[in-house]
C-alpha cells in the first residue's frame, strides 16, 4: 500500500504551510503518504457517523418532545438495536485498526539500515546539527533567518524562504537515503517535527530519542519546534533541504572545511540547475 502511494508523487518542490490551510502538506516520504491515505480512509467512517449521530439527536429531540408525548414511553431495552450498536462499532474499529497497525509498524521499520546519521539538538531557540560522517563530524547551528541577513545568505526570495520558517543553515540530506535523526535538547523540552516527512520526536535534555525518514523528493521542507519551550518558541523553525546524491556528496566534502561556504556553493548550484530547467 505504501509503495503504491509513493509512486504517484511528483518531483522536487518546497513544502511549507499555507494561509488557511486545513489539510496536510504534500507528502515527501512514503510514511507521510500513508498517513494522508489513512486520514482520507478514516473520513469515510467519521463523516457518516457524525451525520448519523447528529440526525439521530435532532430526530429524537423532535419525535419525543414533551408536548407530543404527555405519557412518555417506558421501553427499557430492544435486543435487536443493542446487538446492532455493539456489532457495527466493533466492525468499524477492526476496519480502522488493521491499516492503523500496518502504518504504526512501518513507522518503526526502516526499509534498510541508516545510511546517514544526524544528531539534532534543540537549544533555546535554535537547532544544532551534528553529522556523524568521516573522522571529523560536521556541526553547525540553524537559526531563524532575519530579514537583514537575506542578502548575506542569498535568500532574498521570500516565497522560497518565508519569514519565520527560513533559517541561515539548512539541514542538507540526499534524496532516496535512509536518514536516522537522533533528537535531544540542551536546556528545556523541545520537539523536532517535519510535517512533510511525517515525523515528530520530543527533544529531552539528557536523553536521545530516535526517528528516521527517507525523502523521495528533492526540495526544501519546513517544520517547527512543536513543544512550548519559552518566549521564542515560535521562532525556532526547522529547514531540511533534500538534494541529489551527487550534490550532497559535494556539499559534505565542502562542509567538512566550511559549512557557510558549502551552503553558498550548494545554493549557487541549485540556482543554476533551476535556471537550466526554466530555459528548457
Amino acid at each position: 500500500m505504501i509503495a503504491a502511494i509513493a509512486t504517484t508523487m511528483g518531483s522536487a518542490f518546497a513544502a511549507q504551510p499555507e494561509p488557511w490551510q486545513t489539510r496536510f502538506q504534500p507528502p515527501a516520504t512514503e510514511i507521510m503518504a500513508s498517513m494522508v491515505w489513512f486520514e482520507q480512509y478514516t473520513l469515510w467512517f467519521i463523516v457518516p457517523i457524525t451525520i448519523f449521530v447528529l440526525a439521530l439527536l435532532v430526530y429524537v429531540g423532535w419525535k419525543f418532545r414533551a408536548s407530543a408525548n404527555p405519557n412518555p414511553s417506558r421501553t427499557t431495552h430492544n435486543t435487536m438495536i443493542e446487538v446492532v450498536w455493539t456489532v457495527v462499532p466493533v466492525l468499524i474499529l477492526v476496519a480502522i485498526a488493521f491499516p492503523s497497525f500496518q502504518l504504526l509498524n512501518a513507522q518503526y521499520s526502516p526499509p534498510r539500515e541508516a545510511e546517514l546519521t544526524i544528531k539534532a539538538t534543540g537549544v533555546q531557540w535554535y537547532w544544532s546539527y551534528e553529522y556523524q560522517v568521516g573522522e571529523t563530524p560536521i556541526t553547525f547551528d540553524a537559526v531563524m533567518l532575519q530579514d537583514a541577513d537575506r542578502a548575506t545568505y542569498g535568500k532574498e526570495d521570500v516565497a522560497a524562504y518565508p519569514r519565520l520558517l527560513a533559517v541561515d543553515n539548512e539541514m542538507v540530506v540526499p534524496v532516496d537515503t535512509v536518514v536516522r535523526v537522533l533528537v535531544t535538547a540542551s536546556d528545556v523540552l523541545h520537539a523536532f517535527a517535519m510535517p512533510a516527512f511525517g515525523i515528530k520526536r520530543d527533544a529531552v535534555p539528557g536523553r536521545l530519542n530516535e526517528t528516521w525518514f527517507l525523502a523521495n523528493k528533492e526540495g526544501l521542507y519546513y517544520g517547527q519546534c512543536s513543544e512550548l519551550c519559552g518566549k521564542d518558541h515560535a521562532y525556532m523553525p526547522i529547514a531540511v533541504r533534500v538534494v541529489s546524491k551527487e550534490q550532497y556528496a559535494a556539499w559534505q566534502q565542502a562542509a567538512a572545511a566550511n559549512v557557510t561556504e558549502a551552503n553558498k556553493a550548494l545554493l549557487a548550484s541549485l540556482k543554476a540547475q533551476n535556471a537550466v530547467a526554466s530555459a528548457d
